[in-house]
C-alpha cells in the first residue's frame, strides 16, 4: 500500500529547468526523511539531495546551487527544482523516504524512478 511516484521527468535542452515531483501514500510522510538519488548508465546511485522532517536541506556538491529540494507536508509530496541543467544530469531519478525513528517494518522506501534527459 506504500507508493512513491515521481514524475516530471523528460528532455530538456542544455541550460534549461524540470521541476520533478514525487507523490507518497502509505506513510505518515511528514515525519519521514525525504531524499532524491539518481542513477546514470554504468555509475553507481548517487545522493542528489536529502530533506529532513524538520526542512533542513543538502545537496551534492555537483547540483548544489542549481537544485533545490522542498516538500509539501499538507499534499505528501516533494520536489525537486532543477535549473541550469547539464548533459551530465542525466539520469534516472528516484525519490525515496527514510525512516529516521525507532518502528518495526521497513526503513527505506524507493519510487520506480523518471528519466531526465539534457541534450540539445
Amino acid at each position: 500500500q506504500v507508493q512513491l511516484v515521481e514524475s516530471g521527468g523528460g528532455l530538456v535542452q542544455p541550460g534549461g529547468s524540470l521541476r520533478l515531483s514525487c507523490a507518497a501514500s502509505g506513510i505518515i510522510f511528514s515525519i519521514y526523511a525525504m531524499n532524491w538519488y539518481r542513477q546514470a548508465p554504468g555509475k553507481q546511485r548517487e545522493l542528489v539531495a536529502t530533506i529532513t522532517r524538520g526542512g533542513s536541506t543538502n545537496y551534492a556538491d555537483s547540483v548544489k546551487g542549481r537544485f533545490t529540494i522542498s516538500r509539501d507536508n499538507a499534499k505528501n509530496t516533494m520536489y525537486l527544482e532543477m535549473n541550469s541543467l547539464k548533459p551530465e544530469d542525466t539520469a534516472v531519478y528516484y525519490c525515496n523516504a527514510k525512516k529516521t525513528f525507532a518502528a518495526p517494518g521497513p526503513n527505506d522506501y524507493w519510487g520506480q524512478g523518471t528519466q531526465v534527459t539534457v541534450s540539445s
